[in-house]
């Protein structure tokens, strides 16, 4: 891409809105590349299913807070442009355009998806598929186990207006009284709770046969609305602002007001209407007036809606052939035959490389400070964890066993409140010391420490890591973490707890760098050293593996050391609002993403420092959220095979060409062109991780001592 010489050189501070894509256009082109893994031909067909759900979820979520957000701005009047030179009403225009193609993709991807089942036999029916005796089926199935869920409201007469929940399927019926052929048609609105499955198996002879709940109300809406013609039915959904924003500065009770501004949803703005494509004009007018939406927040569904509840679909046993071969999380290399945890962390720092390496030696490690006599006091950071979490199990005990335990539950993590209210709770009835972080900030780091009485004095053990302490996205996300015992980074993860807990002002950090405070600095600070430090003959080389790339700042820096001849691999999962191998500013910046069975979850950073390599893990990605409005952890890997390890997995990714997308100069992300034989670097990750475990098993075995057999003492 050729870019005006005027907007290169303006002010020498790569300031032109041309030199950013927009946030918003950028986080939907991540979404197209989960779509694109739907309708990829090389990925087993459930799998398939369960990417269209993920892109369904993200899509929502997308509508709840971006977009809620913009049409916010919108009302307000702003007009401002933004970094990449959009308005909020314009970036509105361009969603709505992206998202219906979107959508239309979507639904021709799962239509084919159907297709292809069906030669499995596997087979979601529409109504006009059913034979006499699955009408039979399902007139007495409505009967015995729909109809007595359904509660129809008649819309047109109920004041004040029921309030309809948002993310859930509705039945829109217009009704024309039989007795009153020439009155006005009426409308009713038949909520289809999420008690229902959503997909009921018909009895068949061979294969597996689903009708969609949705079909079977409307097929049957007749029978409950007696003394009325049904002359349309459509099915509809809607999608809230969800954005409430709690001010927990002037919030005497925080856990309260969190539920309070959970229970807010319910009742704010419409920003969506999702509507059965084809709908008779009446009920979408009605629909649309309703809930006061435009024509542009309205979007046809050609087929099935809510695809999130595809995802029982692809875990259904006996379909194992349609899904990815099953890959067992196996042992950390770094801990193989490690009998006592306490002992092999004063050894060495181990690195877990997740979920390729199990996530059981971080539960094992909150478990064994729980039920020790000599540990003091444990200390961690919950952001999202999971219903029956083993570890919150953990420190239950630990806190009932009179182990001093501190949990920072970050109550903010969006659309976790609910739950997080509810193991706060439970932390406080145990007994732990319970916080909710510092007011104005999310707490985003992760960190875990306990302190341990031993013989030569106490002991501190650290756990830090790029992703949260959940087990079950632990075997799903792809996260690192390091365990050490190392003394200056243990001294400021115990700094950092006095942060969250006191008074205390930040300190001077050893090895530990903190957001708000300095790691937009720290970030900076290494980009331009690489800078000084880079030659002709040694140039600089920043390789970095973030979720999001979207800070502006940030952006301006990579590209004034690509400018001075830095070569710059970034290996971005979602957003990127950075434009690479832009002629005179980011010729030597390239631009990967990779989406495949894990999510690429963990924040990478490796600077070549003119020979002297140093390779950072952080909590944070490169957004101004994370650099200005949380608190994120970034630390060193000192040890160096440690070190060594983690640049060749970022090499790795670089090296993939079977998922791997290259981001150009226009913003689009182009598949990596094959040379050879492909290389798919989740799937490397994962047999290593099985030839290590394999190696080091071999190796027991074969060296293991032989001992003299005892005598029993009948042959004495």
């Amino acid at each position: 891409m050729k870019i005006e010489e005027n907007i290169v050189n303006k002010k020498k501070k790569l300031t032109s809105s041309k030199l950013l894509f927009n946030r918003e256009l950028s986080w939907l082109e991540f979404n197209d590349r989960v779509l694109r893994e739907a309708m990829c031909p090389d990925v087993p067909l459930l799998e398939r299913l369960k990417f269209l759900s993920i892109v369904s979820s993200n899509l929502d979520e997308f509508y709840m807070i971006r977009v809620a957000g913009l049409k916010q701005a919108r009302t307000a009047g702003v007009r401002k442009k933004g970094p990449a030179g959009f308005t909020p009403a314009a970036q509105l225009v361009r969603i709505t355009a992206r998202v219906g193609q979107m959508v239309a993709d979507q639904t021709r991807a799962l239509s084919e998806l159907v297709g292809e089942l069906e030669k499995h036999g596997i087979h979601v029916l529409h109504p006009d598929q059913y034979t006499d005796a699955q009408e039979r089926f399902l007139e007495e199935y409505f009967t015995r186990n729909v109809q007595p869920a359904l509660s129809p409201m008649a819309m047109d007469i109920l004041d004040p207006k029921p309030l309809l929940p948002h993310l859930r399927l509705h039945l829109a019926v217009l009704l024309e009284p039989t007795d009153q052929p020439e009155s006005e048609p009426r409308f009713a609105v038949v909520p289809i709770p999420p008690s229902l499955p959503r997909f009921v198996t018909l009895p068949a002879g061979e294969g597996l046969h689903l009708v969609r709940v949705e079909d079977i109300v409307s097929r049957h809406a007749a029978r409950l609305f007696p003394g009325h013609g049904v002359s349309a039915t459509a099915v509809f959904r809607i999608t809230r602002d969800s954005d409430v924003a709690v001010d927990d500065d002037e919030s005497g009770d925080l856990l309260e007001s969190l539920a309070q501004a959970v229970r807010e949803r319910s009742r704010r703005n419409v920003v969506r209407l999702e509507l059965s494509a084809g709908a008779n004009r009446s009920p979408r007018k009605f629909l649309m007036n309703l809930f006061s939406v435009k024509t542009a927040d309205v979007f046809e569904i050609d087929g099935m809606m809510d695809l999130r509840d595809l995802m029982p679909l692809t875990s259904r046993p006996g379909l194992e052939s349609l899904r990815y071969e099953d890959w067992p999380a196996q042992p950390a290399r770094d801990l193989y035959e490690s009998e006592d945890m306490f002992a092999s962390l004063r050894d060495h720092d181990v690195l877990l490389f997740h979920p390729y390496e199990s996530f059981d030696p971080v539960i094992e490690l909150v478990r064994a400070a729980a039920s020790d006599p000599g540990v003091l006091a444990i200390k961690q950071t919950l952001y999202r964890t999971t219903g029956d979490s083993p570890i919150v199990a953990a420190l239950v005990q630990a806190a009932r066993n009179g182990k001093q335990v501190t949990v920072l539950v970050e109550l903010k993590a969006r659309f976790d409140e609910a739950r997080n209210i509810t193991w706060a709770r439970a932390l406080e009835d145990a007994g732990c010391d319970v916080i909710y972080g510092i007011a104005g900030l999310k707490t985003h780091a992760k960190m875990l420490l306990v302190v341990r009485r031993e013989e030569y004095g106490v002991r501190r053990y650290l756990h830090l890591s790029t992703g949260n302490y959940n087990d079950k996205t632990a075997r799903l996300y792809s996260d690192i973490g390091l365990m050490t015992t190392d003394r200056e980074l243990t001294a400021d993860a115990a700094a950092f707890f006095n942060l969250l807990t006191g008074y205390s002002q930040p300190v001077g950090w050893s090895k530990l760098t903190i957001a708000p405070t300095g790691l937009r600095q720290r970030i900076l600070d290494l980009i331009e050293r690489e800078i000084q430090s880079s030659t002709k003959t040694q140039p600089g080389l920043i390789i970095a593996k973030v979720n999001s790339l979207e800070d502006p700042e940030l952006c301006r820096a990579l590209y004034l050391a690509s400018r001075a001849g830095v070569k710059i691999q970034l290996n971005v999962r979602g957003i990127c609002r950075l434009r690479p191998v832009v002629e005179g500013v980011s010729e030597n910046i390239e631009v990967i993403s990779i989406i495949d069975r894990y999510l690429e979850h963990a924040r990478i950073f490796y600077f070549r420092n003119g020979g002297h390599e140093e390779v950072y893990l952080s909590s944070a990605d490169w957004m101004t959220r994370n650099l200005d409005k949380r608190l994120e952890t970034l630390f060193p890997v000192t040890a160096p095979a440690l070190r060594k390890r983690l640049v060749g997995i970022l090499r790795t990714f670089f090296q993939d060409n079977v998922k791997a997308r290259r981001l150009t100069s226009d913003g689009v992300w182009e598949s990596v062109t094959r040379k050879g034989k492909g290389l798919r670097a989740q799937e490397v990750f994962y047999r290593e991780a099985v030839e290590t475990a394999q190696a080091a098993q071999h190796n027991r075995l074969t060296f293991q001592p032989l001992k003299k057999a005892r005598k029993k003492k009948s042959e004495k």
